[in-house]
């Protein structure tokens, strides 16, 4: 489950290994600003300073979507195999996304770990996440909730759901028409917020089903040529065709004019503007769309 929280939820979210994490390690024999030093060995990350506030809510929200399927919604190993980030050495060592962004754009796909479809920004937004928690288990130690279920998502209110989805969202989704029936085909609230939240699409390699990211270059004649985007930098732009094609465009500048048209764009830049409120208060409006 994913519960986009304030402190004391983040550390719901991500601590219930503290207590074995705390109890395989071996005596604290010196500290120092970069980590902490055991008898064992040194541990990177432990009493690091604090991350940026903004890019760490930015990448609990990011990684509640694409990858809670795999490593849990408290980093201990989810339901599809993915490791326990807790115990990783590689995370421990991570100290600004050096080690954990290539992992997420795909440097160990040939172990399984597929490549996630979010930007450099977002993966280490997701890695300043990922280092937070590790670091607050240093500080806090065992949870209080260790042992007990997560709190239900069902807590908000769902006439200011339905208020807040009028407002934000009745633009492009509609109850009686592409959300007609969501709670019945997706029952587990848990499941249906993570679904909402990614803009419709899977928690597994990025928003799976999505709609595609599309392309309209309008070359300096005049000619104009749509496609599904493949690959897009300051330089050189890819696109497939309809009919399979895959074409390379130099650019030069604003040469030619390109014109993307991503559909997910929306849902990505309310990731940082949701508060709490409205996503358990969305979430209890949609359980009523039977």
């Amino acid at each position: 489950m994913w519960v986009k929280s304030g402190a004391a939820a983040a550390i719901l979210l991500g601590l219930t290994a503290a207590a074995n994490l705390q109890a395989q390690a071996p005596p604290v024999v010196g500290g120092g600003q970069n980590g902490v030093r055991r008898a064992g060995g040194f541990v990177p990350g432990q009493q690091r300073p604090p991350g940026d506030p903004v890019q760490i809510a930015r990448g609990r929200a990011l990684y509640g979507i694409h990858c809670t399927g795999c490593h849990g919604a408290d980093l201990r190993g989810g339901d599809l195999g993915g490791p326990n980030l807790l115990r990783s050495q590689l995370t421990l060592s991570d100290q600004d996304g050096e080690l954990i962004l290539p992992i997420i754009q795909g440097s160990r796909q040939n172990q399984g770990m597929p490549a996630v479809d979010m930007s450099r920004a977002d993966g280490l937004a997701v890695a300043a996440y990922v280092r937070s928690i590790v670091a607050t288990i240093g500080r806090q130690g065992m949870p209080p909730s260790v042992g007990q279920e997560p709190p239900s998502v069902l807590v908000g209110d769902a006439r200011a759901g339905q208020a807040y989805f009028d407002a934000k969202c009745n633009g492009c989704h509609s109850p009686t028409g592409d959300l007609k029936g969501i709670a019945t085909r997706i029952p587990d609230p848990k499941a249906l917020q993570n679904r909402w939240v990614a803009g419709g699409g899977g928690r597994r390699g990025g928003n799976a089903g999505a709609p595609p990211v599309t392309v309209t270059i309008t070359q300096p004649e005049g000619e104009r040529i749509d496609g599904r985007l493949v690959r897009i930098d300051d330089f050189l732009i890819t696109i497939a065709l309809a009919d399979g094609t895959v074409h390379t465009f130099r650019r030069e500048g604003d040469v030619p004019k390109v014109d993307v048209h991503d559909p997910m764009k929306v849902h990505r830049d309310l990731l940082s503007a949701y508060s709490d409120q409205d996503m358990h208060n969305v979430t209890a409006y949609l359980v009523t769309l039977k």
